[in-house]
C-alpha cells in the first residue's frame, strides 16, 4: 500500500478535474481524495497499489479534455496507521 499527494497545476479549476480525478480513482479502485487550492491548483492524496497509482498519474498528467496540465508535483508520504476509504472531494 503506497500513498502520494500530487499538486496539479495548470488550467485545472472550473474544468471537472476534480469530477475526473474522482471518476478515475473509483474506476482503478483507490482510496483518497481531492480540492482546488486558492493558487488555481488541485490537490489530490491518493492510496493504493503501486501500479494503480501510476496509472492515475497518467490519467492526472492528461485531465480531461478541458483542462491544461502543465504539471505534476509528486511525493510520496507516510500514511501513518491513516487508511482511507473511498474517493472524496473536499471543499
Amino acid at each position: 500500500m503506497k500513498t502520494v499527494r500530487i499538486i496539479v497545476t495548470g488550467r485545472v479549476q472550473g474544468v471537472g478535474f476534480r469530477y475526473f480525478t474522482v471518476r478515475c480513482a473509483n474506476d482503478l479502485g483507490l482510496c483518497g481524495w481531492v480540492r482546488n487550492l486558492p493558487d488555481g491548483s488541485v490537490e489530490t492524496a491518493i492510496q493504493g497499489q503501486g501500479e494503480k497509482i501510476e496509472e492515475m498519474i497518467g490519467l492526472l498528467r492528461q485531465g480531461p479534455g478541458s483542462a491544461n496540465v502543465s504539471g505534476l508535483e509528486i511525493e510520496e508520504i507516510e500514511s501513518k496507521s491513516e487508511e482511507l476509504s473511498g474517493f472524496a472531494m473536499r471543499f
